[in-house]
């Protein structure tokens, strides 16, 4: 009876931990999918525009819809107008001007 409640309380141990684990586990993964900033630069806009790409958002999607003359509903680069000429760069952090997280809709 004693071996039977040893085994038991083990397995239940065992369960408690592996959900603790999964959770850490799901945790580390959301950090890790969290994306670095793209840069871009237009002759037509002051400095460098910074922003940080949303959930399943990649910087080639921004770059694309910032030369999209058509593109219209996102907030990229303080919401400017200039479509067209964009070019990704490196983001070296020195004379950029950030607008991170401006990516959102405005429909």
């Amino acid at each position: 009876m004693k071996s039977t409640r040893l085994v038991l309380a083990t397995l239940s141990c065992a369960l408690c931990l592996t959900g603790i684990a999964d959770a850490a586990e799901e945790i580390d993964t959301a950090t890790a999918t969290q994306q670095e900033p793209c840069c871009f630069k237009n002759p037509r806009y002051t400095g460098t525009c910074q922003v940080t790409p949303g959930p399943e958002e990649s910087c080639a999607d921004i770059l694309a819809y910032l030369n999209n003359p058509n593109s219209v509903g996102k907030s990229y680069c303080g919401n400017t107008k200039v479509r067209g000429g964009w070019t990704q760069v490196d983001c070296d952090g020195s004379a950029s001007t950030a607008v991170e997280g401006c990516n959102q809709n405005l429909e």
